[in-house]
């Protein structure tokens, strides 16, 4: 039990670190803030069969999409969090290393890339966007924040449970 809330807490830590890094870089850089209400909306089309979109944004808006999207984005948070437990192992979480958690970090910018931009509609990587380059090096930056968050939740975990 300790470890599965090693892990939970690991991949919330990291989704509050990309969060804030959002509020950071739209103040730094003017870039939009992401928008979960698009993403509640993409999975509130599940249960009607439709999992692909030419764009999620002309969808009529789903009742709930807010914290569906929210809700969605720390359950993802979670689930990486849970690949680096994977890729890892329990030992990470005892001594917590940068290195790991950076490669996942960086590792997971494929589900974006792979899944969901290109099923609401903004192609594969983003490619179909006004600025592709842009939004690649985004999501990057964004992915290796989320690879510092987890080695974060590493030791906050660490520190504790091991009483350091």
């Amino acid at each position: 039990m300790e470890q599965l809330s090693s892990i939970v807490a690991c991949g919330i830590v990291a989704t509050v670190l990309v969060d804030l890094w959002s509020l950071v870089r739209r103040r730094l850089f003017g870039t939009a803030l992401p928008n979960y209400l698009l993403v509640g909306r993409w999975i509130a089309q599940f249960p009607r069969g439709r999992f692909r979109h030419e764009s999620i944004a002309a969808v009529a808006p789903t009742r709930g999409e807010g914290w569906i999207g929210w809700a969605t984005h720390y359950l993802i948070g979670i689930a990486f969090a849970f690949l680096l437990f994977a890729a890892a192992g329990r030992a990470w979480f005892e001594q917590p290393a940068l290195a790991p958690a950076l490669l996942v970090g960086i590792a997971t910018v494929a589900a974006p890339f792979f899944i969901m931009q290109p099923a609401m509609g903004a192609g594969i990587a983003a490619g179909r966007t006004s600025r592709p380059g842009a939004s690649r090096l985004q999501s990057l930056v964004t992915h290796v924040f989320f690879g510092i968050g987890l080695y974060a939740g590493g030791l906050l975990n660490h520190q504790l449970y091991s009483g350091v």
